[in-house]
């Protein structure tokens, strides 16, 4: 792991590609928080509900209470005084805005752990993820097994025929893919 900074805030970025585990880093370091009784609050995309719309939930269920959002400034406008740690889950799915709304919360002393998608299922970097990723001061890059040959995968293969670029699902609309198994559609 690494220092964590003293007397400031600071963003850590979680991305990668579906089924890498992203979700669960994310509650992982939350409830480690939480246990370090700091004061603890966590926001998703309204879009996410394929699980639950009051919990950030990973693929195998593991989850966490959180607060549905539809647009960044409602970090803000919901972050109450005294927390210490804000977890925002599907990153990917808000306007770029949420960069600057992360590095608000961060200087305002708070720690800022997002987790997000950092390509789409064309290969294309989701643009909030990528400058998130270039403002933080820690990133990880989790990634997945490719369902193909069992290689690292770091993309996201839609099985479906969906042209929309945000199409919210799991195991019935994408695959982990890596990079030699990957067709872009």
């Amino acid at each position: 792991m690494h220092q964590f900074p003293r007397g400031t805030g600071w963003i850590e970025v979680i991305c990668g590609s579906m089924f890498a585990g992203k979700t669960q880093e994310l509650i992982r370091r939350l409830r480690l928080a939480a246990i370090a009784k700091q004061k603890v609050q966590v926001f998703k995309h309204a879009f996410d509900s394929r699980y639950a719309r009051d919990h950030v939930v990973s693929h195998d269920l593991v989850k966490i209470p959180s607060r549905s959002i539809r647009k960044p400034e409602d970090v803000l406008r919901l972050t109450k005084p005294d927390t210490d740690v804000v977890g925002i889950d599907e990153a990917h799915f808000f306007e770029p805005d949420i960069v600057r709304i992360c590095e608000q919360v961060a200087d305002s002393g708070r720690r800022v752990i997002v987790a997000g998608l950092d390509q789409d299922y064309r290969g294309t970097p989701f643009e909030p993820m990528a400058r998130l990723m270039a403002v933080a001061e820690y990133v990880t890059k989790n990634l997945a097994i490719c369902v193909i040959c069992g290689n690292p995968a770091n993309r996201n293969q839609r099985v479906t025929r969906g042209k929309k670029r945000i199409d919210v699902g799991s195991t019935d609309k994408y695959e982990a893919r890596c990079r030699r198994c990957f067709k872009p559609t």
